[in-house]
């Protein structure tokens, strides 16, 4: 998922444009092909964990920092088809309090990039649609001054993480066992979540007690 935002500006000069007539976003394609992202710990042998356990809200990440930990319709949605996943590869879902030997987070994540778009040629021949005869200045030339663009884009997508619990007092540390990164096309449609789920554990055949 991407969400552009665009700022105009004119330089040299001292006024701002207010609209730019050319939309650049004309030009790009607002969906991205679903990608699905999976790795795992190569060391790790799944038959030897028996049950898991989720956490009950998504983590909202925007560049790198926790903005807050949420649980609407779509975080609900996800959390059930992760579990759903673990459950038909004969995990069994138990409560935190319950020590389960895998623990699961789920996050969203958002990253903003941005950049400048140089408009030095973007009026290219225009004038010549209105000769300068036209206004009563024959032989004049039409001048535009630079025009540079800025825009923002933010990138989302959504993070699974699984955890070794069974063994952390031993290894005294939390350690990721296999992690799966959605993004792209109907990431945050509430419809598409078991589409997204299955997905990622379709790439993980080894994940299965």
């Amino acid at each position: 998922m991407s969400r552009i935002k665009f700022l105009c500006f004119v330089l040299p000069g001292l006024f701002t444009l207010m609209s730019c007539t050319k939309n650049v976003a004309d030009n790009l394609d607002a969906d991205e092909t679903p990608l699905y992202t999976t790795k795992a710990e190569p060391s790790i042998d799944f038959s030897n964990y028996n049950t898991f356990s989720l956490v009950d809200s998504l983590a909202v990440i925007s560049n790198d920092q926790l903005v807050e930990r949420v649980r609407t319709d779509y975080d609900a949605a996800f959390i059930d088809a992760i579990a759903a996943q673990m459950q038909s590869r004969g995990f069994t879902r138990v409560s935190n309090a319950d020590a389960p030997d895998l623990g699961i987070t789920i996050s969203r994540i958002y990253n903003d990039y941005t950049g400048i778009i140089d408009y030095s040629n973007y009026w290219g021949y225009y004038d010549g649609y209105w000769d300068s005869d036209y206004w009563g200045y024959p032989g004049y030339d039409y001048y535009f001054p630079p025009v540079y663009g800025t825009y923002t884009v933010t990138d989302g997508g959504v993070a699974v993480d699984m955890f070794d619990l069974k063994n952390a007092e031993s290894n005294n540390q939390l350690r990721q066992v296999w992690s799966g990164l959605v993004r792209g096309t109907g990431t945050f449609n509430t419809n598409r979540v078991n589409e997204h789920a299955q997905a990622l554990f379709q790439q993980s055949p080894y994940l299965a007690n």
